[in-house]
């Protein structure tokens, strides 16, 4: 097993490791086998604020520091995750249940999105805009916000939490950084130890390892963060935003989703099956992107039916360790337990399991439903897990209204012989993303990500990473006098 769990098992704040003083310890499990792998006494409102005072005391010699000499942390950032890569890799199916395959992805999209904060550094550019007024010079200064607080999620938290700490510290921020409960070490103090190895100036960076059954909303109420980074769900998300809102504070909000592959009539049934089938059980489902329902056209819905169902049976169950396992087991049992109940409340309303999957602790078998009402909540919601809705449509029309009929706007797919039918369908889809043939499950480092509707406020990638972690500042010089009325 990894040292990751022993030698990182603490907070980390203002360059120290040291443990937390609240009233109990949260404990890491792996979720597959149940093996204890750390004991972490979590972080209380008092560690938030010794947290946020650090990074914003850090933070101003760092903005003052050479922009080529901040690079130089993120280049060897990269180097040691790639020298690490083995050990990340184990760890991160230890503490996530996720599988070989799942750690590549999660890593290689790690290493891009750091790639690409190598380059923040230097990218803030101000601007001299002209004036009606003569003599009078206007110039523009894009600085960092100054601190910003990052809470990222369990099911890619490696990832989600570089994809906003990395570029936040690049463009000269502070930052203090929550990880989830279920992935304190993957997603919070090993992100930490990279950062510090690399040789980024204590403070800057702080972990901490907590619950808001202990802090509340400290973490967002506090005074000194002028951004909150957010993913996870809608319901929070909703409460980060209202906090954030009340206190001026901009919040950058990273939701869920309800996406949908659409195969209409002329697409390449083969091809759709391999994307949908990826697209809804790649890491168990728990992928904010992940294809809840497939829309497949009628004339065509046996034969992608069938195929698609046979498919499904091939992607083997069980350990993650395993390298030829596709299906790992989800975070915890609640998780477990809530997705066994989907399954019985579809078929208690009518629908048919083409597969129902078995569950076993905390592994749950892929299952594929099909007849579900189409006036079932099911179909609105989130669902967190392998459990895909098989939905025929009769004509692009109607398969438009179903896509739509969600509180959730993500991503999504569609499949079709005709490129630009895939693009006019996508441009109907109220969603942030879209994609003509290929999964929904996508992420780079210089588009646009985020969603519409309940999924999300704002984006990051490319330039929305800069619009969401800089401010800009208005100084302007008046050469010569100028006139007042009085």
């Amino acid at each position: 097993m990894s040292s990751y769990f022993t030698d990182l098992a603490q907070q980390y704040i203002d360059g120290e490791w040291r443990p937390g003083t609240g009233s109990w310890d949260i404990i890491d499990f792996n979720p597959y086998d149940g093996e204890k792998l750390a004991s972490i006494t979590i972080a209380a409102v008092e560690e938030i604020d010794q947290a946020y005072q650090a990074a914003a005391r850090a933070q101003k010699q760092w903005a003052a520091t050479n922009p080529y000499a901040r690079r130089a942390v993120f280049e060897k950032a990269l180097r040691l995750i790639e020298e690490r890569e083995a050990e990340i890799t184990e760890a991160i199916i230890a503490e996530l249940g996720g599988t070989h395959l799942k750690a590549g992805f999660e890593l290689h999209l790690a290493k891009e999105f750091l790639r690409e904060s190598i380059q923040w550094a230097l990218r803030p550019e101000g601007k001299i805009l002209p004036s009606p007024v003569d003599g009078k010079e206007n110039r523009v200064y894009r600085e960092p916000v100054g601190v910003v607080g990052v809470i990222s999620p369990f099911n890619f938290p490696f990832l989600l939490s570089i994809k906003s700490v990395a570029p936040a510290l690049a463009l000269g921020n502070g930052v203090v950084l929550k990880p989830h409960q279920n992935t304190p070490i993957v997603g919070g103090t090993l992100v930490a130890k990279i950062f510090e190895d690399a040789g980024l100036p204590g403070g800057l960076l702080n972990v901490v390892v907590t619950d808001i059954a202990e802090i509340g909303d400290a973490f967002i109420e506090h005074p000194i963060p002028k951004v909150i980074s957010f993913t996870g769900s809608d319901k929070v998300g909703r409460h980060v935003a209202t906090v954030c809102a009340s206190l001026f504070k901009r919040s950058v909000l990273e939701l869920g989703g309800n996406s949908a592959i659409v195969v209409l009539d002329d697409a390449d049934i083969d091809y759709a099956v391999d994307a949908a089938v990826f697209s809804r059980y790649v890491h168990q489902g728990q992928v904010c992107m992940a294809a809840n329902r497939v829309l497949v056209d009628r004339s065509i819905a046996d034969a992608f039916t069938e195929k698609f169902v046979a498919k499904v049976r091939t992607l083997k169950s069980g350990d993650p360790r395993d390298p030829g396992t596709i299906i790992g087991p989800v975070i915890n049992s609640q998780q477990a337990e809530s997705l066994s109940a989907t399954v019985e409340q579809a078929i208690a309303e009518g629908a048919t399991a083409l597969v129902h999957g078995a569950t076993t602790d905390n592994l749950v078998e892929p299952s594929v439903l099909t007849g579900v009402p189409a006036d079932s909540a099911l179909l609105r919601q989130e669902v967190f897990g392998p459990v895909a809705f098989l939905i025929p449509f009769d004509g692009e029309e109607e398969a438009v209204r179903i896509v739509n009929d969600t509180p959730y706007g993500l991503s999504g797919a569609v499949h079709t012989g005709d490129v630009e039918r895939g693009v006019a369908f996508a441009k109907q889809i109220d969603t942030g993303m879209f994609h003509v043939n290929d999964g929904t499950v996508h992420d780079e480092p210089l588009v646009p990500f985020g969603g519409e509707k309940h999924s999300g406020i704002g984006r990051l990638n490319g330039e929305t990473t800069l619009e969401a972690f800089t401010t800009l500042k208005w100084i302007s010089v008046q050469h010569g006098r100028s006139g007042f009325p009085f």
